[in-house]
Order: structure tokens, then sequence, then C-alpha cells
């Protein structure tokens, strides 16, 4: 019993040491309530210094009592007012341009309260990092924005879209923090904001106790992963036993006399397997 609870912890420890910013809930442990750490991406991204984060929230559920409501993985303001979402996305499918266009849109119905005027909806920003350049011209960061046909110029409503190509890691700042979300080890990490939250997560007993979701995660899908080769050994037995019957069946047909087709017919099996069968009887 012991060896085997050893053997479990030496694996949760695998597990949480293996985990990457680009994991959706380590990336929210990482943030969740970590000022610091939100200021970086949004400064980095954003390439604006002056940047600071007020408060930063994970997994806010925006409720659309009118349509589809949405689970927003970060939610950040800063001191102008200003909202920004991060969204990590590791499947191209879950990044598409209308997905952006209704976060983007839910934020305002969210933060523009009854009775307020419509100047004072505050600017969002809808920032979408990506594992793959889902928008395929090798830009490591593609600012998306309303313009005027007519003359190209931006029409600023105040909204922003951003998607971020995080396989372009580079030695420029946006391309170290690209570094930075696939980094396993805080020893190794380029901006110190995020290593000193990463030690703490990974290497003391409060902030494995802290990932316990992450844990009990795994251990789902571990579990479901168990349970899905069982029923493919057990379905894999059962056609064998199927198949056993079917030659048994075509091997009695045969020896009765039967015909290659009646013995096809009724075993189920294929016409080149009856042949074969056929062929050893009278050898």
């Amino acid at each position: 019993m012991q060896t085997t609870e050893v053997g479990q912890n030496s694996e949760i420890k695998q597990v949480i040491g293996s985990l990457c910013m680009m994991n959706n809930r380590f990336m929210n442990f990482m943030l969740d309530d970590n000022k610091k750490a939100a200021q970086v991406f949004l400064r980095v991204i954003l390439g604006d210094d002056k940047i600071k984060v007020r408060n930063v929230r994970i997994q806010s559920f925006i409720q659309n009592i009118y349509g589809h409501s949405s689970q927003l993985d970060i939610l950040a303001q800063d001191s102008k007012g200003r909202y920004f979402n991060v969204e990590v996305q590791r499947s191209d499918e879950g990044a598409p341009a209308r997905r952006a266009r209704f976060y983007s849109s839910i934020l305002d119905t969210h933060f523009l309260q009854p009775g307020k005027l419509y100047e004072e909806l505050p600017d969002t920003y809808v920032i979408f990092i990506t594992e793959n350049d889902v928008l395929h011209d090798n830009l490591p960061l593609y600012n998306i924005r309303r313009r005027i046909d007519e003359n190209a110029k931006c029409f600023e409503d105040g909204s922003r879209i951003i998607y971020v190509n995080s396989q372009r890691r580079d030695n420029t700042a946006l391309g170290k923090l690209m570094q930075d979300l696939y980094c396993t080890e805080p020893k190794n990490l380029h901006y110190h904001e995020f290593a000193e939250r990463m030690e703490f997560l990974k290497y003391s007993k409060e902030g494995e106790e802290k990932m316990t979701d992450v844990i009990e995660e795994y251990a789902a899908r571990k579990a479901e992963a168990l349970a899905k080769e069982v029923a493919k050994e057990a379905a894999k037995k059962a056609e064998e036993k199927e198949q056993a019957n079917r030659i048994e069946l075509a091997q009695g047909l045969l020896a009765d006399g039967m015909s290659i087709e009646f013995t096809v017919r009724h075993s189920k099996l294929t016409e080149a397997e009856v042949r074969e069968l056929a062929s050893k009887l009278s050898a």
C-alpha cells in the first residue's frame, strides 16, 4: 500500500513538473490574482511599459441572458479602466475569428451598465495566444482593429483583438515571453515575475495542494484512457471469439458438402476466407 502511494506521489510530481503556461489550467494558476505576472503579459504583448494592472481574475463567467454565455480564461483591468481578456488556445479550432468577435461583444454588453452613456464604454482587448500560427502569415503578432475601407483610417471604437503566434520564439521581448510559455522549470524563465510563482506552484506543498483540480483532471483523463483501453481489449476479444465461431460454423458447413456461396452467406465470412478453409479441408 505504501509503495503504491509513493508511486502515485512520484507520478503526481512528474505531472506537475511537466506543466507549462501553455497548459490552460496551469496558466490560470500562474496568473490568478498575480498582478505582476499579468502586467508582464500585457506590457510585452501591447508594447506598453506603462500598463499598470489593477486586478486580475481567472475563469470569469459572464452570463448572457439573451444568448450564449462565456467563461473567460483570464480577465484583467488596468489603471485606465481598460479590460483585457487573455485566452490560451492550443487547438486551432478554439481560436476562430468569430469567437474573438463574440468575446469582444460580450465584454461590451457586460461592462456598460444600465443608464451609462456609450462614451463610458471601456476599451477592451481580446488576446488569443495560440499554439500554432492560426492566421498563417508567419507574424509574431496580429493586431486587429476596425477600419474604414474608403480611406483605410482606423475606426476608433475602443475594441481590439490580438492574436499572438507562440511559434515565434526568438530573442525579442515577445519571443522570450513565448519561450516562457513552454518552459517547465522556474530557473529557465526569462521573466522573474513568472519564476517565483512557478517555483511556489511546483515545489511547495501549498502549491501542490492549490493545484488539486489539475491533478484530479489528470487522474480523470488517465482513468478515462484506461477505461477505453479495457473496452478496446474487451471488444477485441469479443471479435476474436466471434470470428472463431464463424470459422467453426463454416468448417461444419463445408464438411457437410455445402457450397462456397451457401457457406459465405451463413457464416458471415468473406469468400476468400471460406475458400481458404475449403482448400485446407480438401488437402
